[in-house]
């Protein structure tokens, strides 16, 4: 019972937060958006609400929760009732496909749904513990010492255990900590369900953009490539906060297109929320919000016209949706220890200035782009690059001042990723080989969300 009353506040909570705006949100595309985002941003707001409970001391925390509800419910009362938006449903539809070859991306998707849904559940109870070392020793070591170390959750930022990195964000344990004190037991169920339930979101959010910005074959191809990808349905079992991760990046580019290209500032707000909720994740979330800020100037300074007091209107929209996260982040890394990336400015000099770890990494990111995803025969990288330069191309998406902030968004967060690594004090290949996939496959959503919007997938005209 308290399973299922914990799962019903934290819905609402992310509905609340994300305050559906769609004036047509009994359509489905409008219902996938608002289901997605408030099942995933729920559990970021769960997260809040248990850190900072236990930093006071609040040891009911079924109050706590009702406490943010009603707070949430009474300012949405109160507040002005603004205008309603509507989806920017993409002008250009491509569900002109043949019926044999429809249907046959029909049959390959619902197959591709059915074998997800069968490995996902085998693999959580192969695997009930999590598969790998971070989801026991990092994520889920974490989330006991949250729930079980009551007034003494402090005790998890020890030095004395630094191979669990104290100083990760707290989005994943937190929430899981959350759902723990309803059930007053830390059972393995609660990771494996916030798992799945993250990947499934991501999978779904995916083809709701997709089908709003393109249409629903683009969307079931989309979506299709993403499901057939091994490696993101072994991480979604696994309990990493990597598929975590991908979401907050996929809902926060989605979000920004979607506020561009509709002048909403509360889509821009929902966009910096997800930006500051991926910050609340990993450190890598911090990289990937200060990529999102170049990226939307350098885009807004390459448009050839001077930035306006509307573009800064944006800028700060958005900044604003991140801010309450962002000073969560610097709050939490104020308690733990400092991480272990960063030594003394006189080593990572020594690292900057060798030229062959440049070479090394290099190399690698090769590597990874053709062996990504792990599959069994053919990368689909290399499939998809072959795609995109034999399909012609939406070119009112392609200039878009926000489709060019998110591909701008993308570049920096993966050269952000290189210099992490050239600085690194830990063995560079060891480095390497444990983390670059994870780090390629958080930015895959929005690869593919930015690939097949924009690919044209229609059947040639009749002459």
């Amino acid at each position: 019972m308290w399973l299922a009353v914990a799962v019903i506040l934290c819905f609402l909570l992310g509905y609340l937060v994300v305050n559906p705006a769609w004036s047509d949100a009994t359509s489905g595309l409008a219902a996938l958006f608002n289901s997605c985002l408030s099942v995933c941003f729920g559990i970021g707001t769960f997260s809040v609400i248990f850190l900072i409970a236990s930093a006071l001391n609040v040891t009911h925390i079924f109050k706590a929760d009702l406490f943010v509800i009603t707070l949430l419910a009474a300012i949405r009362l109160v507040a002005r009732r603004p205008r309603k938006l509507k989806l920017d449903v993409a002008r250009v539809s491509d569900s002109d496909l043949p019926r044999p070859l429809r249907l046959l991306l029909i049959t390959a998707f619902a197959i591709s749904i059915c074998v997800t849904a069968y490995a996902l559940i085998v693999r959580a109870m192969t695997y009930p513990h999590g598969d790998g070392w971070d989801a026991f020793a990092i994520w889920n070591l974490h989330a006991r010492f949250f729930f079980l170390g009551d007034s003494h959750w402090r005790d998890g930022f020890s030095n004395l255990i630094p191979w669990s990195h104290p100083d990760y964000p707290p989005l994943l344990p937190a929430a899981i900590a959350h759902f723990w004190s309803y059930l007053d037991r830390d059972t393995t169920a609660v990771p494996v369900a916030v798992g799945l339930a993250f990947t499934i979101a991501t999978a779904v959010f995916l083809y709701a953009s997709l089908a709003t910005s393109r249409g629903h074959n683009s969307a079931m191809l989309g979506t299709l490539t993403l499901l057939s990808t091994p490696f993101f349905i072994e991480q979604g079992a696994a309990q990493y906060a990597d598929i975590p991760l991908s979401f907050f990046f996929l809902s926060a580019l989605v979000l920004l297109n979607q506020g561009w290209s509709i002048g909403s500032r509360r889509l821009l707000l929902l966009s910096g929320l997800a930006s500051g909720f991926a910050a609340w994740t990993k450190n890598e979330g911090l990289l990937f919000f200060l990529s999102c800020i170049i990226g939307q100037a350098l885009s807004l300074l390459l448009e050839k016209r001077s930035v306006g007091p509307a573009s800064l209107r944006r800028m700060t929209t958005f900044c604003a949706g991140a801010a309450p996260l962002l000073m969560l982040v610097v709050w939490y890394k104020y308690l733990a220890p400092p991480g272990d990336l960063f030594t003394g400015p006189a080593s990572m000099f020594a690292k900057a200035t060798t030229i062959s770890r440049y070479w090394v990494i290099l190399q690698w990111y090769g590597k990874e782009f053709f062996r990504f995803g792990a599959w069994w025969i053919v990368p689909l990288t290399i499939g998809l690059l072959a795609l995109y330069f034999v399909t012609p191309h939406d070119a009112r998406l392609d200039q878009s001042a926000a489709r060019r902030a998110s591909m701008w968004t993308l570049g920096l967060t993966l050269a952000g990723y290189f210099a992490i690594y050239v600085i690194t004090p830990n063995d560079l290949y060891w480095h390497l080989r444990f983390s670059l996939n994870r780090l390629f496959l958080a930015v895959w959503p929005c690869v593919l969300f930015l690939f097949f919007s924009s690919v044209s997938l229609r059947s040639p005209q009749k002459s």
